[in-house]
């Protein structure tokens, strides 16, 4: 399934340029005590990602890839792997080696949980401009216990695939 973005739908607030974004994210993380440098939702992400301006990098696992759908033209590191979710030793190496501390870095996983201890650990290790996705790719559980309802890049009708 590919979700694409309704331009027709209105937004209720103006497009924001890069540097307001990210002010707005680093804002975000000052208030809330973030250890890294900010957080953005998925539209404000996308609008980064369409502009070439960051780079995105999902840290979820190979297996969530696989079956609930990912971002074109993403890389993947994962930050745990495997069903039972064992922390990857070679995140931040990977994360050097692919990516480079020099780039601004959006990291997603699935709620957006992971990926802010990711960026957390991340910024710690000197990348300066690491930043993570409120919401993840699918959401928080809802009343039901299911995702895909409640926030996340999906639910914001935000390009993706499946495989």
């Amino acid at each position: 399934m590919n979700a694409k973005v309704d331009s027709s739908k209105s937004t209720a607030q103006p497009l924001l340029n890069q540097e307001e974004i990210l002010k707005k994210a680093q804002q975000y993380a000052t208030e809330h005590d973030l250890n890294f440098t900010g957080s953005l939702t998925p539209s404000e992400a996308w609008q980064l990602l369409q502009n070439h301006e960051v780079v995105l990098v999902d840290v979820r696992t190979n297996e969530e890839r696989k079956f609930v759908g990912y971002i074109p033209e993403s890389i993947h590191i994962a930050w745990a792997t495997g069903t039972a979710f064992n922390r990857n030793p070679r995140f931040l190496k990977e994360l050097e080696n692919k990516v480079g501390k020099d780039k601004t870095i959006l990291l997603l996983c699935r709620s957006g949980k992971r990926s802010a201890i990711a960026a957390e650990a991340a910024f710690n290790a000197g990348f300066e401009n690491v930043y993570n996705i409120l919401e993840g790719f699918e959401g928080d559980l809802d009343e039901q216990q299911q995702r895909g309802h409640l926030g996340g890049w999906k639910i914001h009708q935000l390009p993706w695939i499946q495989d």
